[in-house]
């Protein structure tokens, strides 16, 4: 058996333990909110998420053209470089589990791509603009609008409440069924977009050692026996689920009754969805972390513990450049120190 081969199946083993780990580290942007307001059981959840989120991976296949072939040049890339990318993902994404931080799985995966690739291949290999407007610009977007749309979602259904003169406890009941509509929803919405960075970056393997061709007009095509079985490894990590981060998202923000878990699910989930459906690779954990902050402060600032959020935001704004030095790092230990 070659070299070539040996290492592709090393990334692919690579890759997979990735989506498997994202599933379980980012678990608590689909199911959190809905065990912290007892909706379902945490078992209950863990199925519930998973069955949405294998059926969210099928959904399309944009986000994975865009990791695959919009971040970086597809050319010039190398097993190695992506076996560098998963790997410093992977590492970056067990520690802030460790730590209990839902930070970005996929900007992990990018700053990982990023730095081995510019460490090979220079600057001139990564797509510059592709990258400002769909990481860049929505790592810094997309948190404003998961806070405003938690916001602005749950003043209207206060307001419908109010027009309503709904009873508290009939209000609660009711929005413990809704729940299971929005929290299923975000775990659509989360597989539609974070399952498929695993199968961009799978494709692109296969085609760096010419296991696969681009089409006759060059386009990016996934196969799909990639979306089955990252669609499963993500269900399998869902599963397994990342209680430590549901605990920080589900509990220690604030606390979440069904009408503020079905406001921030369900704002999340559409932003999540029109990111999927443009290609954006966007960061699931930021949009559902700040609509849960933005429906928190509908009842008053006091409500969100702001010095938790504070460790949230530090995480965000370190995994990029962390998990490219990481990369980097690595890149550099196997080709200058050992080869």
């Amino acid at each position: 058996m070659s070299i070539t081969i040996l290492l592709l199946i090393a990334v692919i083993i690579v890759a997979l333990i990735f989506e498997f780990i994202n599933g379980f580290h980012d678990c608590a942007n689909a199911i959190a909110t809905v065990v912290s307001t007892k909706v379902l059981s945490p078992k209950q959840a863990v199925l519930f998420g998973a069955t949405f989120e294998f059926l969210g991976a099928l959904t399309g296949t944009h986000v994975a053209k865009t990791i695959g072939a919009g971040i970086v040049n597809s050319e010039m890339i190398t097993l190695t470089v992506i076996f560098c990318a998963l790997l410093a993902a992977v590492l970056w994404n067990l520690l802030t589990w460790w730590l209990g931080l839902p930070s970005s799985s996929s900007h992990a995966l990018i700053g990982g791509l990023l730095g081995a690739t510019i460490v090979k291949a220079g600057v001139s290999a990564v797509h510059i603009h592709t990258f400002v407007d769909k990481v860049l610009i929505p790592m810094f977007t997309s948190p404003l609008l998961g806070f405003i749309a938690g916001f602005t979602l749950t003043l209207i259904l206060f307001w419908i409440i109010l027009l309503l003169k709904a009873h508290p406890y009939t209000v609660n009941k009711r929005f413990r069924k809704f729940q299971l509509l929005s929290s299923g929803l975000m775990a659509l919405s989360h597989g539609s977009n974070d399952a498929q960075k695993t199968m961009g970056v799978i494709t692109l393997a296969l085609l760096a050692c010419g296991v696969l061709q681009k089409g006759p007009s060059g386009d990016f095509e996934i196969p799909i026996y990639v979306i089955l079985v990252c669609a499963f490894m993500m269900a399998a990590g869902t599963m397994n689920g990342g209680w430590k981060i549901i605990k920080t998202m589900g509990h220690k923000i604030i606390k979440l009754k069904p009408i503020h878990g079905f406001a921030a699910e369900t704002s999340s989930a559409i932003l999540i969805f029109t990111a999927s459906h443009f290609g954006i690779p966007l960061s699931t954990t930021h949009v559902i972390s700040t609509a849960i902050m933005g429906v928190g402060s509908t009842m008053h600032a006091h409500a969100v513990k702001w010095k938790i959020v504070g460790n949230i935001v530090t995480a965000w704004v370190l995994t990029i450049p962390a998990c490219m030095i990481l990369s980097s790092a690595i890149y550099y230990l196997i080709y200058k120190i050992i080869g």
